[in-house]
C-alpha cells in the first residue's frame, strides 16, 4: 500500500510558471512528483460541468487523485431547519463536482457551536449528516465518500472523538484528520511520536483497520493563539508545527495508505513533495 500527496489548490509555483487554468494542474502536479489534487469550494461550488471533465480527464492520462473540499460555510450544527438543508444542498453540489472530476471524496468541515453546548452541537451534526447520506444516495451519488474534517478552532466542533463519533454514524464516512488543526486545539499537543499515535489508534479503535487503511488528511504548519488556529504557515516556519517526521514513520511502519493533502500557504506544492519525499525514504 502507498499513502499519495498532493495539494489544496494551485500553488504560487504553479502560477510563477506561466499557468493559469485549473485543468493544467494535474499533468504540472505530475511532472512535479505529486499524486493528489484537492479541488477547492471554500467560497461556493462554482466550477462547472465543462471545466470540471476537462480537469478529470487530465488527472486520469497524469495519475492524479481528485477531491474536492466542500464550501467553508456549510455547518452540520445548525439546528436551523432552513440552514440545515441549504448544508445539505451545498453538500450535494460538492458530490456532483466531484463526480465530474473523476473523484469520490468531498471534505466537510464539522460545524460550528454557536451557543450550543458540544454535545447538542453534536446531536444536530448527526442529524445532519443522516439526511446528507440518505440525499446522497437518493440521488445516486451512494459512492461519493464524505470526509469529516477535525477543525482547529475550539469552539468548533470536530476535535478528534467528535470526528469519530460522526463517522462511525455510516461506513461510507471517512476522517479527514487535519494534523495542524488538532495540534492548534492542543496548543501544541502535537509533539512526541506517541502523541501522534494516539490518533492512529483512534481511528482503528473507533472505526476499524479498513478505513485506517485509507483515510484522508491535511497537513500544514498552523500558527495559534489560547483560542486555536490563527494560520496556516509554511513548512519554514519552526514555532508551531507540526512536524511530519512522526507521520511519515507511523503510516510507514503500519503500511497505510491514506492520501495527504497540503495546504501550506502558498507552498503546498513543496511542502507535499518534501513529505512525499520523507515518506517514500522511509518505504
Amino acid at each position: 500500500m502507498k499513502a499519495k500527496f498532493g495539494v489544496a489548490g494551485n500553488s504560487d509555483s504553479f502560477y510563477a510558471s506561466g499557468h493559469k487554468a485549473s485543468e493544467e494542474m494535474p499533468a504540472w502536479l505530475r511532472d512535479f512528483g505529486l499524486d493528489a489534487y484537492e479541488y477547492q469550494c471554500g467560497n461556493g461550488v462554482r466550477c462547472g460541468e465543462t471545466t470540471a471533465r476537462k480537469i478529470a480527464a487530465q488527472a486520469q492520462q497524469n495519475g492524479i487523485v481528485m477531491s474536492v473540499h466542500s464550501p467553508y460555510y456549510i455547518n452540520l450544527a445548525t439546528p436551523d431547519e432552513e440552514k440545515r438543508q441549504n448544508s445539505i444542498n451545498y453538500i450535494m453540489q460538492s458530490a456532483q463536482l466531484v463526480r465530474y472530476l473523476g473523484g469520490e471524496r468531498v471534505v466537510v468541515h464539522s460545524g460550528a457551536l454557536g451557543k450550543m453546548s458540544r454535545e447538542e452541537a453534536l446531536s444536530f451534526a448527526k442529524i445532519t449528516l443522516n439526511f446528507a447520506r440518505a440525499e446522497l444516495c437518493a440521488g445516486g451519488f451512494d459512492d461519493v465518500r464524505l470526509c469529516i474534517e477535525t477543525m482547529g478552532k475550539i469552539n468548533q466542533l470536530g476535535n478528534l472523538d467528535e470526528v469519530m463519533e460522526l463517522c462511525s454514524l455510516d461506513e461510507s464516512f471517512l476522517p479527514c484528520i487535519d494534523f495542524g488543526h488538532l495540534n492548534a486545539r492542543m496548543l501544541g499537543g502535537l509533539k512526541t511520536k506517541a502523541d501522534f499515535e494516539v490518533i492512529f489508534d483512534t481511528i482503528e479503535n473507533r472505526l476499524g483497520r479498513d478505513r485506517l487503511d485509507v483515510f484522508h488528511s491535511h497537513f500544514s504548519k498552523i500558527e495559534y493563539t489560547k483560542g486555536g488556529e490563527k494560520k496556516h504557515l509554511t513548512f519554514e516556519d519552526d514555532v508551531f508545527g507540526p512536524d511530519f517526521d512522526f507521520v511519515a514513520e507511523i503510516i510507514s511502519e503500519r503500511d497505510i495508505a491514506p492520501t495527504i493533502i497540503c495546504e501550506s500557504c502558498g507552498t503546498q506544492s513543496e511542502d507535499a513533495l518534501a513529505m512525499k519525499k520523507m515518506y517514500e525514504a522511509l518505504k
